[in-house]
């Protein structure tokens, strides 16, 4: 079992930055990706950012890239993601993921390619 526990949502105003922060607890040998996912209401959730855990790769949505940056600490067992320039748009839950599957190398921006899920921290940017 893994738990993952998001931190560091909250308010901003447009062009401002945030920090989210997920530690993973348990079982985490296994993760083969972690990342980032949102989700507003009525529309489904989608992938932010990535990051295979065993070599370092980074991906991004194309909205985001530029903009935000993933990346590990394997000691703390934790993942982040830094978000600059923000923008309304980017108003959303944001979801921290564990994939223990290597479907996820291919597929990282689809959620059922996840195998855990954090409780999610909310993001608002105003304009």
């Amino acid at each position: 079992q893994v738990q993952l526990v998001e931190s560091g949502g909250g308010s901003v105003q447009a062009g401002g930055s945030l920090r989210l922060s997920c530690v993973a607890y348990g079982y985490t040998y296994t993760t083969y990706c972690m990342g980032w996912f949102r989700q507003v209401p009525g529309k489904e959730r989608e992938g932010v950012a990535s990051i295979y855990t065993g070599n370092g790769r980074t991906y991004y949505a194309d909205s985001v890239k530029g903009r935000f940056t993933i990346s590990q600490d394997n000691a703390k067992n934790t993942v982040d993601l830094q978000m600059n320039s923000l923008k309304s748009e980017d108003t959303a839950m944001y979801y921290c993921a564990a994939s223990f599957s290597t479907y996820c190398y291919n597929h990282w921006r689809e959620a059922y390619t996840q195998s855990y899920w954090g409780q999610g921290t909310q993001v608002t940017v105003s304009s």
